[in-house]
């Protein structure tokens, strides 16, 4: 906003101007009219309206840069006209300086070619004149035309870098903090998958068994120590991986892929008593050679097919298919299993009435897509089919 509710600083300009006029009073006071050849014989009073215009025209240099060098450029050609006074000469560069500074870009440029050209115009024309010591003549037109043009143009331009150097900072600030959020979502996005998968998973094994033994007609002794064993695997289980979490939270230098690598793929057969010992049984093949995986992806594939083993105790048949894919470049996994009504399973009858967050398939999609994977889940042929392939550099 120009003007001086824009820049915060009308009482500074008007002291200037006040110092100017005073100083050119001052100046008055001792008598300094150079009174050239040209000066009319006019009391020196006169000179007076000259220094008190070119002394506003300071004190506009931020509301009306043009208006001030306008009345300012007036009020030299009068003083000029009138014989000169050191005062008005001298307040008259303090404009030309103001203007170059707060000025705009093309008044900036003119006010430099103009003074420029008068400064080398007077000195050719007083070689021509004088000869060479006509050359004195351009002088004054340089020390109070081209100084103080070129000396507000290069504070202006220093005030211009500095204004970009810090808009660029704060545009870097503004980077650093968006990517500080970010980073800060894609944790809070990794900890929600983990606690998922460790309460989900562990958290639908209990609730089925507490439902079965609700559901047994009388007291089924057998029946209920077999579902309270299953409740009291899956809530130790989920116990412990829930500590590993919660350390991480503590301890956050903690490599969190390292602190969760007590699950791996090669416990599956732990994960597959649970699941069977749950009600749900689970036909497994491994293909290619067993080797030691990336800690991300050893753990990524063990959750996938936890969470996938998962859906299908609670909306399947009673049944899946585990197939594990050791590939060079990959790890491949697919859990297929029927889906619907109808089964013989206890636990799908018991399971349909389970709530779903509808976050496991999310997170799985995200837990491939982290890895640079691939990962697809849907139906197909009447079976729910989750494959996920998540890359595991070259064969070790």
């Amino acid at each position: 906003m120009p003007g001086w509710a824009g820049s915060g600083r009308p009482g500074r300009d008007l002291a200037l101007a006040g110092a100017s006029l005073i100083g050119g009073l001052a100046v008055w006071g001792a008598g300094l009219q150079p009174q050239f050849p040209w000066a009319p014989d006019v009391p020196r009073v006169c000179f007076l309206l000259p220094l008190l215009a070119v002394s506003v025209a300071v004190g506009l240099r931020r509301v009306a840069t043009r208006t001030g060098l306008a009345v300012g450029t007036g009020a030299v050609l009068a003083d000029a006209a009138l014989g000169v006074s050191v005062g008005s000469t001298v307040i008259y560069t303090q404009v030309l300086y103001d203007t170059c500074v707060y000025g705009p870009p093309p008044l900036r440029r003119w006010l430099l070619r103009v003074t420029v050209g008068l400064s080398v115009g007077s000195t050719a024309l007083g070689l021509l004149v004088w000869g060479f010591r006509g050359a004195a003549v351009g002088v004054p037109f340089a020390l109070l035309g081209v100084l103080p043009v070129v000396t507000g143009v290069s504070v202006r331009q220093y005030r211009d870098q500095a204004s970009a150097e810090r808009a660029r900072a704060e545009q870097t600030a503004r980077l650093v903090e968006l990517d500080r959020r970010q980073a800060v979502l894609a944790e809070r996005a990794r900890m929600a998958r983990e606690l998922h998968d460790v309460v989900a998973n562990h958290l639908s094994a209990v609730a089925l068994h507490a439902t079965a033994v609700l559901a047994a007609p009388g007291l089924d002794r057998p029946r209920v120590d077999a579902a309270l064993r299953v409740i009291r695997e899956s809530s130790v289980q989920g116990m412990a991986e829930m500590r590993q979490v919660i350390g991480f939270l503590r301890e956050p230098s903690v490599d969190p892929a390292q602190e969760a690598t007590r699950v791996r793929l090669d416990e599956l057969d732990q994960l597959l008593d649970r699941m069977a010992a749950a009600g749900l049984r689970v036909r497994t093949t491994v293909e290619g050679r067993s080797r030691e995986l990336p800690v991300g992806v050893d753990l990524a594939a063990y959750r996938i097919v936890q969470e996938s083993l998962t859906n299908a105790l609670r909306h399947g048949r009673g049944t899946a298919e585990l197939t594990v894919a050791y590939r060079p470049t990959e790890v491949v996994v697919t859990v297929e299993n029927p889906v619907g009504s109808g089964g013989a399973g206890a636990s799908a009858a018991v399971g349909a009435g389970l709530p779903g967050g509808g976050a496991g398939l999310i997170g799985m999609r995200e837990r491939a897509t982290l890895l640079d994977g691939q990962f697809t889940g849907g139906l197909r042929d009447g079976c729910w089919r989750v494959r996920a392939a998540l890359p595991t550099g070259a064969s070790g």
